[in-house]
């Protein structure tokens, strides 16, 4: 695992966040029962980072530079991993400023933490809660969103945020090759949606969305 970022006390936090996410799998509780809210699962994953991939946050930390959002979104904060990446981003461009979204609080204490490790604390608003309810108070226009929590919401977060894309806003949905994935890509591929859409060959995909508009 690589990664390009600039700066060298970042990449090597997020280098050190990888190596802990690599025990995911030992982290991950037995399922005995199944869950029925987003909640309960936020609760049971507590303590396992499911993390972007690294190429994956290079693409995010690029397009960022590219873009030079003022407003950044992000579904799934976990434990901070993509965060980085995007905050980063807008640090090294000298705009903007990221607003992610979790709903447990275990993680959102520990990517606060980070965040704050990383020196990009003035950068980044951490919210906690169901993302349908936090992102409907942030202000527009949203220049790019990342949409990397749960799999089923990721649809109705971004018909939530959709309102307050900016003409030529750039969407991110992240594991886009999933089976639970599949009405999200369905509908940005869709152009009476208003998005032209490609999928980005990282780890588990990456479906890139541009709004136009309808």
């Amino acid at each position: 695992m690589t990664t390009t970022l600039y700066d060298p006390a970042v990449r090597d936090l997020i280098t050190r966040l990888f190596t802990e996410a690599e025990r995911d799998d030992e982290r991950s509780p037995c399922r005995t029962a199944p869950t029925t809210t987003s909640q309960e699962r936020a609760d049971l994953l507590e303590d396992v980072y499911m993390p972007i991939s690294a190429r994956g946050g290079d693409l995010l930390y690029a397009l960022v530079r590219a873009a030079r959002p003022q407003t950044v979104v992000e579904f799934g904060t976990s434990y901070g991993i993509s965060t980085l990446y995007l905050a980063a981003a807008v640090r090294d461009n000298g705009v903007g400023h990221v607003t992610t979204t979790e709903l447990s609080a275990t993680k959102v204490k520990a990517a606060r933490a980070t965040i704050e490790a990383a020196g990009l604390s003035d950068l980044v608003t951490v919210l906690e809660g169901d993302a349908l309810t936090t992102l409907g108070t942030v202000g527009g226009p949203i220049g790019l969103a990342l949409l990397d929590g749960w799999k089923e919401l990721c649809l109705p977060v971004l018909r939530r945020i959709e309102d307050r894309l900016a003409p030529g806003a750039l969407v991110v949905g992240d594991d886009s090759t999933f089976d639970s994935m599949s009405d999200y890509v369905a509908y940005v591929r869709d152009p009476d949606n208003g998005y032209v859409s490609v999928d980005f060959p990282v780890e588990d995909g990456m479906e890139l969305s541009c709004w136009t508009g309808r």
